[in-house]
Parts: C-alpha cells; structure tokens; sequence
C-alpha cells in the first residue's frame, strides 16, 4: 500500500495517554519496530519531553556517521552532537533508523519543582530556559512543527508520543504537544490508559468528552494497558463505551512487567529485584540515566534495590552513585539522609563503590562552581578528585578503554574496550595535595574518564552497564541486548490488537 499522498508526506500515528505513566512510550516503541517489520520507513516523534533520562546524538542527520548508535551510546559518530529524551532513542533504535535530534526536538530537564533547562533542538538554551512557562511553549513550538514536517517528508510512518494528557483544560491552549501536534499532521490518534490503576473508563470518557469535537475526530481507538485477569470480564465496558463516544477499544494489552525495555521516568519500582549479589543505587530526587540500569534489573544472580535511606544500604555488596541533573543539591539530600556516613562505612569496610558522572563528582573532595551552573560544595572525600563546573556541556559519543592492569575488586574490567556517551558540565582533575588515584578509564584521544582508589571507583561514561563485555566480565552475563525486546514488543501488538487494526491507522478516517 503505497503511503505517501500528492505531498508526499508520511502517515502520522499517535499514542496518546489519559495521564502520565499510561505507557505511552513502551506503546509508541512496540509500534516503531512493528510498522517497520511491515517493510515501511519509520521515525518517532515527540514535540517536547520532560525527563532527565538523555542520550547524545546527532543534531542534523547529514552529521550521522556510517554506523548504527549501539546501546550505550552512538559511537562511530561524527559532526556535532545534542541530546534528545531517551524513550526517543530507544523508539529510533526500534524503527531501525538514526536517533537525532529532530525526534525530540524540545526537552525539559527538571532542575528543582519549579525549574527545568529547556534544551531545543539538542542545546540548551539559557534565555527560553528562564521564560515564563506559557509564553515559552508559544516560542518552542515553530520549532517543534519544523521538526515534525521534516520528518513526515522524509518518512512513510511517524509515530508520536504525546505527554501526560491531552484533555487538561488548564493547559490546552498553550499545549502543542498533544493536539495541537495531532491537528498538525491529521495523526490517527490512539488513547491508552493504565486500567490497573483503576477507574480507566471513565478516564476515557472523560477525556473524550473534553476534547473540542475536531479533535475528537482524530482519535480512532483506545488502549486498555496492563490488564490482569480475564478479558471477558471487561464486557460490557468496551461496547459501552463505544456507544458513548463512538470509539472502539482496539486493544486489551495484558500486564508484562519483564518486557525488557528501559524505564523513562522514576525508578523502575519500590521493591528490589533478584537474587544474588546486592546492589544498591543511591535514588536522590534529580537522579538522571537511569535507564542504563535496566540490565542489571534483569541480569541473573543480581538483586537491585533503590535507596532512599541508610537503612536500605545495609547488607548491600555494591553501592552505585548515578548520574544527577542537580549534583550539589542531590550531594546536600544525601548529607541529610545520613546516606554519606553510610557510604562512607560501606568504604571503609572494603565494599565496591561506584559513582557515574554526577556520582563520580559526588565522591570526588570538592566541586568548584565558578559559574552559577550547580554549585560549590565538599564532596564525599573517597576519591582525591576537584571538580569545576564550566558553562558549556560536553555531550559526546565515547569509545573507552580500561587500564591493563587493575587492582581488585574491578581487575575483572581490566583490558575491556567498550562504548558509551558523556553529559556533563563538570570536569574533573586530581587533586593537587592528596595521594593521586589510578587512572583507569581513557576515551580514544586519551582524555581520562575514570579514576579509581581501592574500592571506590568513578567513570563519567554513561551506558557502561549496557555493554555486553562489562555485564559478561563483571557478572558472567550474556546479555542478548535491545534487539529481542524490540522484537518483543512487536509480537505483544500484534497479538493483542484486533486484526488489521494497525495497518487501518494508515488509512485515512472514514
């Protein structure tokens, strides 16, 4: 069937969600690789996104290098890089196509309840990032349609994600992330919400009868997400429905929690994971990347748990410090959870620490703020390193090597070449009195990444734990990487939405 009209442009199918964690992105993700194992040239779109979970990629695709990003990182890259939300990188990578900027060309990096940096189009921009939030989404918008119109004539399939909800009546005039991007490009809209939270009729209805009836019109079904139980029982609410608003219920997608695919947002759940060897992963409130972890959630012989308090770090084998959007105010919630001391201990007793970029400044001696960027402050005191934040953001691709020779407990990382992505305002040298740390992790122009001292190391190469090499050296793991859960997902659709219901989201409404 061929797609493109008279213009030229590409079908647009949009995800659409009732409230936020309906599971817009795992559904925008699953119909990524779906319409692009029917044979059709896929891109995802999302016109602004809120999350501190961020990949570097490149800002126009006449930058792409020759290679496909791997999962930590688009290594191989060339030109100049931006950052996009990580669900857009991940549905890129299930559409078979380059992740670029375009994608998500609008991202809101919280930096305290009241503030975000607004980074447009893979920069950041200071003067939007200060604006008041109404006017802002009238400035970020052209920019946002751009974007989109570019990727609909150069594509056959779009699939959009919205945000939160389309019906909040507060916001509708200034938002352009839901309808104003589906009246945009006339999208078939799907609008799925999480039934296990409860009440998910009446959120479709109500979010239905909210809408101005022109955009109702675009909504062509609805979702019904992480069902558990027996689907007959459901009757006769779908039909019901439908005679109400017209609508017809498309799919019943049962819960399945061990899809695979990368949480975006919060940790992955308030309960540890496995068995096995204890990790625990400090979750300060601006906590950034953590979608790295999401291997570990699934790797064999590891049990993963959050800490929010000293009291989870007890009996923990492994304390991890991850990345943070707000590193001198995440360093003070620590100080104030009694999490330093606990660390600390966790040290002293010769248990392997790890901070990753934000992690890594948090256990250097101090971080120097010459620029207002996040602040000065001491830092934990278990690596003999200076931080200095600087104006601009270095965002690259990385190609890493460890040390030959490296002393327990990491000597199993010892040798391993592997790939990742830097993000940070930081940068970080030994301290000029104190005993030096080891050396251990270089990008390919030798830059040092990575300092260890005993059992306290830090990196700031995100994506290390999606490396195949690292998960086997470290835990004996073979991991299978993005690949089957993409094909996964795929397979989930297409059996739980009625027959040829996605290909009819293709074809104009009747």
């Amino acid at each position: 069937m061929p797609l493109n009209d008279k213009k030229g442009r590409a079908r647009a199918v949009m995800v659409l969600g009732t409230t936020s964690g309906a599971g817009k992105s795992f559904l925008a993700t699953a119909l990524c690789r779906w319409y692009a194992r029917q044979g059709f040239k896929v891109a995802p779109y999302k016109a602004q996104n809120m999350s501190n979970n961020a990949r570097v990629v490149p800002v126009s695709p006449s930058t792409a290098g020759t290679q496909s990003p791997l999962r930590g990182g688009a290594a191989g890259l060339i030109g100049k890089m931006g950052e996009i939300g990580s669900a857009q990188y991940f549905q890129a990578l299930a559409a078979r196509c380059q992740p670029e900027v375009r994608m998500n060309p609008v991202l809101l990096k919280p930096e305290a309840d009241t503030a975000s940096q607004v980074v447009v189009l893979g920069e950041v921009d200071e003067a939007l990032s200060r604006a008041p939030w109404r006017e802002r989404s009238e400035l970020l918008w052209p920019h946002a349609r751009a974007a989109l119109h570019a990727l609909m004539e150069e594509n056959e399939v779009v699939v959009i994600e919205g945000a939160g909800s389309p019906a909040e009546i507060n916001l509708h005039a200034s938002d352009y992330v839901n309808m104003r991007t589906a009246r945009e490009v006339q999208a078939a809209c799907l609008l799925a919400t999480d039934i296990d939270r409860g009440g998910a009729f009446a959120h479709l209805y109500g979010t239905h009868q909210l809408l101005p009836p022109e955009e109702r019109a675009l909504i062509r079904g609805y979702v019904l997400n992480r069902f558990r139980g027996d689907a007959r029982l459901l009757a006769p609410g779908p039909e019901m429905l439908q005679q109400l608003t017209g609508v017809p219920t498309l799919a019943v997608l049962p819960m399945w929690r061990q899809h695979g695919l990368p949480e975006e947002d919060g940790v992955f759940d308030d309960h540890s994971t496995g068995q096995g060897l204890r990790i625990a992963i400090v979750a300060y409130p601006r906590l950034s990347n953590l979608d790295e972890f999401q291997p570990l959630r699934q790797a064999p012989g590891v049990q993963l748990v959050w800490a929010r308090d000293a009291r989870t770090l007890q009996g923990a084998d492994w304390i991890i410090l991850p990345g943070s959007k707000a590193v001198t105010a995440d360093l003070a919630w620590l100080r104030e959870q009694g999490l330093d001391a606990a660390i600390a201990a966790h040290a002293a007793a010769g248990k392997p620490v790890m901070g990753i970029c934000g992690g890594l400044q948090m256990l250097g001696e101090t971080l120097v703020d010459p620029h207002g960027i996040d602040g000065n402050a001491p830092g934990l005191g278990l690596l003999p390193l200076v931080t200095r934040f600087e104006r601009e953001k270095l965002l690259r691709p990385a190609r890493l090597s460890f040390a030959k020779t490296m002393p327990s407990p990491w000597s199993a990382l010892q040798g391993l070449d592997l790939e990742g992505y830097e993000i940070h305002h930081g940068r970080t040298v030994q301290h000029p009195s104190l005993d030096t740390a080891e050396e251990i992790l270089h990008e390919q122009d030798g830059s040092v990444v990575g300092w260890q001292q005993q059992n306290v190391l830090g990196l700031y190469a995100h994506g290390l734990f999606e490396q195949p090499a690292l998960l086997k050296a470290l835990f004996g793991v073979d991991a299978g990487g993005l690949e089957p859960v993409f094909e996964g997902l795929a397979d989930y659709v297409d059996r739980h939405f009625a027959p040829g219901a996605l290909m009819q989201l293709l074809e104009p409404s009747a």
